[in-house]
């Protein structure tokens, strides 16, 4: 068939698939929500979700425990998250950590989805280039520092 298709100037329409990069789950064409890095980052909720999440407590724990490995860990797993330059498209059960506006971040996905994956916004990219020096360093200090402090018994 793709013999055919070739020969007929008929190429096979690109499927697009997204996954939720926080729950892992798919995401269906058509729905989600699309975020930029520096929204991402500027959630404390998020944070708190992240540094609390079964991959991080550990850190979470060394960190307020005052073991540097810990705080180190932290640091890297916000540069990581930090640096991401595409848009995220996230799914129906973890918009409510960001504090956007939903309809505006939902009709900015159905563009995603109608662009093929292709679109991105002008606001996209890594946070530290997007952001103020002095907001970043606010979120950084926060995800870093304090984020799911209230989550963990300290010891």
């Amino acid at each position: 068939m793709s013999l055919l298709n070739k020969l007929f100037g008929k190429e096979p329409k690109k499927v697009v698939k997204a996954r939720c990069p926080i729950t892992k789950e798919s995401i269906e064409n058509g729905f989600g929500y699309l975020l930029t890095t520096t929204q991402v980052i500027s959630s404390k909720k998020y944070w708190d979700m992240i540094m609390t999440e079964p991959e991080t407590l550990s850190y979470t724990i060394s960190h307020f425990s005052n073991q540097p490995n810990g705080t180190h860990m932290r640091s890297l797993i916000f540069e990581k998250f930090s640096s991401i330059e595409k848009p995220w498209i996230v799914s129906d059960s973890c918009i409510n950590l960001f504090d956007v506006d939903k309809s505006e971040a939902k009709e900015l996905a159905q563009q995603w989805w109608k662009n093929e994956g292709n679109f991105t916004l002008q606001e996209a990219g890594p946070a530290v280039e997007r952001m103020e020096p002095q907001v970043f360093q606010l979120f950084k200090d926060y995800a870093v520092l304090e984020a799911g402090r209230s989550r963990v018994p300290v010891l």
